[in-house]
């Protein structure tokens, strides 16, 4: 699930949930007293402001199909977090809001997707909001992706005058009557399109041309042209009213696609009827307070996980116990006694396994590496009370390990101020309000003036050691060279060609297009 912030995908995930009877009552993003907080947002901050920080995996059934799920954050400070969750799974739901179109941090998630060859599912949310047309949203659409926009459904009315949603298959009227506050499922009535003008004359002839206009612009919705990423199914909705919902819900059971064969590190197609493997993409820690765990998430990529059957650790070779499986929903956890491949698969207490690692039962094989972004901002890191040094250690290593901030060592400092890198300031923020809430340690932080890292071999870092002009960290077993302007890298580049300084990957993975076409 990706968008901007605020576009409702962690509403969405409520919904989607309550569609599926996997609650009984839909939680509310901002807290109202009749309302609970959602199942996906379940950390204290993320429930104080309104948004998401951490991804969150939910598992849960439509029928006889098994969907797993996972919400990311749509901040731009947290973009690492969803890229390393788009690494994981074999499609996405795209949110658009319906008043403001594709934003710019959708546009760059959605080039993640196209990285990635993922399908994409698109739900043009708050349509029971004033917005744009339909028609000029779906223009946007194409124009921006590439992708051919393929509306399974068709809203009666426009943004803001919501009427109805035309049913794109049967050419049926489906209108819905809100029950309550909408934390449970509306009334939905079903008419044939002979009675679905009855009272909504113009609006329902509006929407039946608009439709018919766009499959014949080569809109009609086919499942091949999803599933080759030419096209993209459009969903018009209202995620906080549970309206268009249940279409994307029987969508996904229908239409997306189930697990699919992985390349290795030696670009071999692993097929999911081998033996056992998945790969890790995320780590959380603290997610049980009274237990301070550590949880790391794999995806099940081949074969059947049975809890605790012997696994390897690819990167080190040494065995890992699987005894402690867990499968989530939220922050509620079961004890998973097997999985299979496009499962998502908690390993807790599993110290070795950081995101990107591969685990595996018999057949050896290695997954891609998941590389990580360039921090962008710089701080030392240092207790508030000195006498809680251990806590403040402990806490580091396991929010670093998490990916919360990143966790540099510099010569020059020593280890009493650890430095820490960020791609976004509310990883500070995040990093401080957890260290205090799940480790009881106050922090101090102190801003460093440096705004660029650049990747460099350990020879290159020896050599650059003594420069006033930058300063050599280690992130693991990488060196960077942190600089405070573009100024000083280009001028050390220009007289030291044969330092190869490259810039890592950053956060804005490619310009947006609409930034691109502005320009």
């Amino acid at each position: 699930m990706i968008s901007h912030p605020d576009a409702g995908k962690s509403t969405l995930t409520e919904s989607l949930l309550l569609n599926a009877h996997a609650v009984t009552a839909a939680g509310a993003v901002h807290g109202k007293s009749t309302r609970g907080a959602t199942v996906s947002d379940w950390m204290d901050i993320e429930k104080s402001r309104g948004i998401s920080i951490s991804s969150a995996a939910i598992q849960f059934t439509v029928g006889d199909v098994v969907v797993n799920l996972v919400d990311t954050p749509g901040h731009a400070d947290f973009s690492e977090d969803t890229y390393r969750v788009l690494a994981a799974v074999d499609a996405a739901i795209m949110l658009v809001d319906a008043s403001k179109g594709m934003e710019a941090q959708t546009l760059r998630l959605f080039d993640v997707c196209a990285q990635r060859d993922l399908p994409v599912m698109v739900m043009i949310n708050k349509w029971d909001r004033p917005g744009r047309s339909a028609l000029e949203l779906l223009d946007e659409l194409k124009s921006v992706t590439g992708r051919q926009p393929m509306p399974v459904n068709w809203p009666v009315g426009e943004a803001g005058f919501f009427q109805g949603l035309r049913d794109g298959r049967t050419g049926d009227l489906l209108t819905f009557e809100r029950d309550g506050n909408g934390s449970h499922l509306p009334i939905v009535h079903r008419y044939l399109p002979d009675a679905a003008g009855n009272g909504r004359e113009m609006a329902w002839r509006a929407a039946v041309e608009e439709a018919e206009l766009v499959a014949l612009d080569g809109g009609e919705y086919t499942q091949q042209r999803f599933l080759d990423r030419s096209g993209m199914p459009i969903f018009f909705g209202s995620a906080v009213q549970h309206v268009g919902v249940g279409e994307l819900l029987h969508f996904l059971r229908d239409e997306a696609p189930t697990a699919a064969p992985r390349l290795s590190v030696d670009g071999v197609s692993h097929p999911v009827d081998t033996d056992f493997s998945a790969q890790v993409f995320k780590v959380q820690a603290s997610m049980d307070p009274s237990h301070r765990d550590r949880v790391a998430f794999m995806r099940v990529c081949s074969g059947v996980f049975t809890r605790g059957m012997p696994t390897v650790h690819a990167q080190s070779g040494r065995s890992l116990v699987t005894k402690y499986a867990l499968q989530m929903f939220g922050r509620d956890r079961e004890t998973v006694d097997v999985a299979w491949p496009g499962d998502i698969v908690g390993l807790v207490n599993a110290t070795l396994l950081r995101p990107g690692d591969t685990v595996y039962s018999a057949q050896p094989v290695e997954y891609p590496r998941i590389p990580p972004f360039a921090p962008e901002l710089f701080a030392l890191a240092s207790p508030e009370d000195t006498s809680a040094v251990k806590k403040f250690r402990k806490g580091l290593t396991q929010l670093s390990e998490e990916g919360v901030v990143q966790l540099l060592e510099s010569e020059r400092r020593g280890p009493q101020s650890p430095m820490l890198g960020a791609v976004g300031a509310m990883q500070f923020e995040v990093f401080s309000a957890r260290m205090l809430t799940d480790f009881g340690v106050g922090v101090r932080l102190t801003s460093l003036p440096y705004t660029i890292a650049c990747a460099v071999t350990p020879a290159s870092g020896a050599l650059l050691l003594d420069r006033r002009e930058c300063e050599v960290v280690t992130r693991g077993n990488e060196y960077l060279a942190l600089f405070t302007d573009e100024w000083r890298l280009r001028t050390l580049q220009r007289e030291n060609p044969d330092l190869g300084l490259e810039p890592p990957r950053r956060r804005a993975l490619a310009p947006a297009r609409a930034e691109r076409r502005a320009s």
